[in-house]
């Protein structure tokens, strides 16, 4: 059932870009357009384009929302991932609140629902936009750290999962070769999904992440210990947020103003002193972006598509102020505050910890 006078969606990507956000477009498009007959608008970067004067949006048709977009890496509608409207930073060092132009650019495009496709960084700031005046919210989950509250998938995860798979996957016959200890620092600012996943699917033999404190003494035997049966290398995962064995948290550099600071580094940390504990030779593969870039893996496709159709019937309905989730094999929704700051890390105890062990390989801590 439609929502009394709904007319125009708008719909925009906010914080790090990621596989699958082209897909989720593409699927609001088409549940919106071709099936409830509204207009969808694209918001260009984010909130930071509700904030100019006109609001930088587009008109998104059928016609531009083909098979090639679902294929498409990155957001054709540009993202933002720093900074909020609350505190927008000002050239002279200071801050301002610009959550009032926000709400007015919203009403210059005539919106009457904004479909925000993010992160929790992005749930906190939409959330709070609905607290403070007329934004008609729904939310779609997305990052490849897979840490939002509420939802067992977020689109772009399991791309990013895939990636670094294939990359020990090309690590292996290298580090066989040469009798080397490889080292895979994957992405995962607060959580290590992406290295548990990736590692268990890539036959890693040592994970380290940061939900697990580990120790130098059993990485170092569990490396000795495939010596001692004949294997001449060893491949490691490593979550850049895990710290050095003397707790030590690695930073890549000085960030952006108003960005987070950003985390990396530690894989040659690791790979250092692994060396030393083992004598062994090791070498770092940082992945980086190369995560986020690139086609969406046929899961990431079918969730993307899944919330943005499940988000369009959300927001037609007039149930505003949710987020589509992805639990027990299909779509639904939940609060939006269930997901706005509610980190959801690896649980220590949970399967895919107890998968790994399982498999004998060792997450630093025993």
């Amino acid at each position: 059932m439609q929502h009394a006078g709904m007319r125009r969606i708008g719909v925009m990507t906010t914080g790090g870009d990621c596989a699958g956000l082209n897909a989720a477009i593409r699927a609001v498009v088409r549940r919106a357009v071709g099936h409830h007959g509204l207009e969808v608008i694209g918001i260009h970067q984010g909130t930071m384009g509700l904030l100019e004067d006109p609001p930088r949006a587009e008109p998104l048709t059928l016609a531009m929302a083909d098979a090639g977009l679902l294929r498409a890496g990155g957001t054709i509608l540009g993202s933002v991932n720093r900074g909020t409207p609350f505190s927008f930073p000002l050239p002279d060092g200071g801050v301002t609140d610009l959550s009032a132009k926000i709400h007015a650019g919203v009403a210059k495009l005539g919106l009457d629902a904004i479909i925000g496709i993010g992160g929790d960084g992005s749930m906190r700031i939409m959330h709070r936009l609905m607290q403070t005046g007329h934004f008609p919210f729904v939310g779609i989950p997305k990052t490849i750290d897979n840490d939002l509250g509420a939802t067992e998938y977020a689109i772009g995860h399991h791309t990013a999962v895939e990636v670094a798979m294939e990359a020990l996957d090309r690590l292996q016959p290298t580090a066989a070769s040469h009798n080397r200890i490889m080292v895979l620092e994957v992405m995962g600012r607060d959580a290590g999904h992406i290295a548990l996943a990736a590692g268990i699917a890539g036959g890693a033999d040592v994970i380290l992440i940061p939900e697990i404190p580990w120790r130098m003494a059993p990485v170092a035997a569990a490396i000795r210990a495939l010596r001692e049966r004949g294997r001449n290398f060893a491949l490691v995962v490593v979550a850049e947020a895990v710290r050095t064995a003397e707790g030590e948290t690695v930073f890549a550099g000085p960030s952006a103003p108003g960005a987070m600071p950003r985390l990396g580094g530690v894989g040659a940390r690791i790979a250092n002193a692994l060396e030393k504990a083992t004598g062994a030779e090791a070498r770092v593969t940082v992945l980086g972006h190369v995560q986020r870039g690139g086609s969406p893996g046929a899961l990431d496709r079918i969730v993307a598509s899944s919330m943005g159709v499940h988000a369009v019937d959300l927001a037609v309905a007039g149930r505003f102020g949710r987020i589509v989730v992805w639990a027990e094999g299909r779509v639904g929704d939940a609060p939006v505050d269930q997901a706005a700051g509610a980190a959801r890390p690896v649980d220590p105890e949970g399967d895919m910890v107890r998968v790994a062990r399982g498999l004998g390989i060792c997450l630093g801590d025993r």
